[in-house]
């Protein structure tokens, strides 16, 4: 009897603790469907059907498509699996209901292992599943993919032969991947190759049989006669460049061997292509391509590549806008032979986005114009923005880590809980000022993106125009520094338009912009007040920063044109050009209110710099009337500096909340200087 007793008890415990786990499931599954229907606007159904929502099962969350697929097919027959991509969720359909309710049954609260993952998946019953249409995504013009194009045994030989262990001036071990050249070195001082004194030895002759087929199979005409070789450890990468227009001849053949990774492709105007590159692919880079899109390698440990390789061995392309047939791929140490021919005549297909215009190498330099249409501003942010701040993201990062207290205020004073933006978020320093928010960063470039997700804050790549987040998802919004890079007025309106949408109404948006006005109320900015003491570019982390722009550091050259209604007062420059954009004094107010912001690097080049140097020359603009966005020069004691150029619209005092009042549906709660910025805060009515 006490036997039975106790084992009445034991079951009665039991099923106590499967009661209190199953609470605790069930908890967790609502939070989750309340989390999917208030930032991804998924509403789940409380009846059984065949669709499922996997909480956490994510390409987002790390979860491979395979994994995911194994384990639901353990229930009955998958008709589909839909995994958005950057997304911690996926979408199932089984062929029956019944199916889905032995998963949603025996899965919820359960733990998938996924390779280096472990997620805990939380399951929702959901009416549909809305499919995204494909989009078939095109190559650039000129580029060509060839898969397989060397064998296993091929590709041995060519690993072999390349000899690290050797050192000499060809070699050299960059911050995020080993190099060595043949035939002829790319010198990152000068940004080209030094024509007149080849390397002793040539091109390794395991490369010529690859050569003669490529030559055979009509990829060139003529042999290359430099090579560099990259080696990438998992998660290193490239920022987005373009090979050298003096340096080198039209065709460029990039062979991709060890693992594979994806590449991606940006065109001036702000079209993005990601192309997959195979172990063993051959991608060849011609005409526009080569000479207009920039292409990069964006530094991770996973890359979304289809599921299912559709591609054939000949020049087709990867479907990647196939979104639900989109699984994670673990990159592995890839080793890139990139073939080149030296060019020795100042010839070039693409005059308007060359730097041998003119016929010398440099081409003397060029004062940009201000854009007269979207095409001209979009190419113009491009080499002066966007590829400026990939190059100096590491050196820029070490300046900004002091946040703006007026801007930790507004923070501070955000309800706990609340979801906050920053849009065009720089390293991040503004996300973990308030550890009580749902804070989510954005940013152009991704190389400070990388960065963010360094320091461990939830950031992604995006322009400001197009934030990827739902209208009406957040509480509050922050661009500190950032609508001051659009160079037109309607960019700038449609940035702050882009705010707007993203706040729920009721929410607040706190936008920094940097100022005209450097002295304000008879108090001059410290940009002023500095202007007689020595500059220390590498600054202190435990001083605060210098400058008045708050994402800046200000040494400023400046334009002629201003916006008809923002004239009054201006003061004629005598160094500018009608319509140019040209020098300004370094630390004196300001003449014009559109700017050419150099960077300064003394000395050894940091993050990014060498592979913006090594594939961007000084005036390697896309348009005729782009001058270089980096340029190099010699110092006292012989150590160079490289100058970075970065374009600015600085506000006049009353434009920023003319700007504001134009969108519809909000109202300027308050408007201030800080410390050489115009600044407001509005609200979403």
């Amino acid at each position: 009897m006490r036997l039975m007793d106790c084992s009445v008890v034991n079951n009665v415990k039991a099923a106590a603790r499967r009661s209190k786990e199953d609470k605790k499931v069930l908890r967790k599954q609502l939070k989750a469907s309340h989390t999917l229907l208030k930032h991804e606007g998924i509403r789940t159904a409380s009846q059984p059907t065949k669709n499922l929502v996997v909480a956490n099962g994510g390409l987002g969350n790390g979860v491979s498509r395979e994994d995911l697929s194994a384990t639901m097919k353990q229930f009955g027959d998958v008709e589909s699996l839909f995994m958005p991509p950057q997304k911690p969720y996926a979408f199932v359909t089984y062929r029956s209901e019944d199916d889905a309710q032995k998963a949603h049954t025996q899965l919820n609260g359960q733990k998938l292992e996924s390779g280096e993952n472990s997620v805990t998946l939380y399951l929702s019953y959901v009416d549909s599943v809305k499919h995204k249409e494909e989009v078939l995504v095109e190559f650039p013009e000129g580029l060509a993919l060839v898969k397989d194009f060397v064998s296993p045994e091929e590709e041995a030989l060519l690993l072999a032969a390349v000899d690290w262990s050797t050192s000499n001036q060809a070699q050299k071990a960059l911050k995020h991947r080993r190099v060595k050249h043949y035939g002829f070195e790319f010198r990152y001082d000068n940004n080209n190759v030094d024509k007149d004194k080849p390397l002793p030895a040539g091109l390794p002759e395991e490369c010529l049989p690859v050569l003669r087929r490529c030559l055979r199979d009509g990829h060139i005409n003529v042999l290359p006669d430099q090579l560099t070789v990259n080696q990438y450890e998992t998660g290193q990468g490239i920022p987005p460049h373009v090979d050298t227009h003096s340096a080198f001849e039209d065709t460029i053949l990039s062979l991709s061997l060890g693992a594979k990774t994806v590449m991606e492709f940006r065109h001036p105007d702000g079209r993005v292509v990601p192309v997959v590159l195979p172990e063993r692919s051959l991608l060849v880079m011609k005409g526009e391509s080569r000479y207009l899109w920039t292409h990069g390698i964006t530094p991770r440990k996973f890359d979304l590549v289809p599921a299912c390789e559709t591609q054939s061995a000949d020049h087709s392309e990867p479907d990647l806008g196939s979104h639900g047939g989109l699984t994670l791929s673990k990159r592995g140490t890839r080793t890139s032979f990139t073939f080149r021919k030296v060019r020795h005549e100042p010839r070039c297909a693409f005059p308007s986005a060359c730097d041998s215009q003119g016929g010398s190498f440099p081409c003397p330099s060029t004062q940009p114009s201000l854009p007269s249409c979207h095409t001209d501003a979009t190419r113009l942010e491009e080499t002066y923005v966007h590829r400026v701040y990939d190059a100096i993201a590491s050196h820029f990062s070490s300046t900004r880590h002091t946040p703006w207290p007026r801007v930790c205020h507004f923070l501070s004073s955000l309800r706990p809980g609340s979801v906050l933006a920053d849009v065009g978020c720089g390293n991040g320093k503004y996300l973990g000022v308030n550890s009580q928010l749902i804070a989510v960063g954005c940013d152009r470039s991704s190389a400070l993106v990388q960065i963010c997700a360094e320091r461990g804050f939830n950031a992604f790549v995006s322009d400001a125009l197009s934030v990827p987040l739902r209208t009406e998802s957040c509480d509050a919004c922050i661009s500190i520094a950032v609508i001051h890079h659009f160079s037109t007025r309607e960019r700038r309106l449609a940035a702050v338009r882009e705010l707007v949408r993203l706040l729920k109404p009721g929410g607040q948006a706190l936008i920094y912009v940097w100022a005209y006005e450097q002295e304000y109320n008879k108090q001059k900015s410290k940009y002023l007040k500095d202007h007689n003491k020595p500059q220390n570019r590498e600054k202190s982390k435990d001083r605060p920063e210098e400058g008045q722009e708050p994402h800046e550091e200000p040494r400023v050259l400046t334009t002629s044109h201003l916006d008809k209604n923002h004239t009054g007062g201006l003061k004629d420059d005598s160094k500018m050009t009608e319509g140019k954009l040209s020098v300004h004094t370094n630390r004196t107010a300001f003449n014009s209110q559109d700017l050419l912001v150099p960077w300064h690097l003394k000395g050894r080049k940091t993050r990014g710099e060498e592979e913006f140097s090594s594939g961007l020359h000084t005036t390697n603009s896309p348009d005729s009337k782009l001058s270089p966005s980096v340029d190099t020069s010699q110092v006292p004691g012989g150590s160079s500096v490289a100058v970075f150029q970065r374009y600015y619209h600085v506000f006049q005092q009353g434009e920023l909340e003319q700007l504001c009042i134009e969108v519809a549906g909000v109202k300027v709660q308050t408007s201030y200087h800080d410390q050489g910025n115009w600044c407001v805060i509005l609200q979403k009515e």
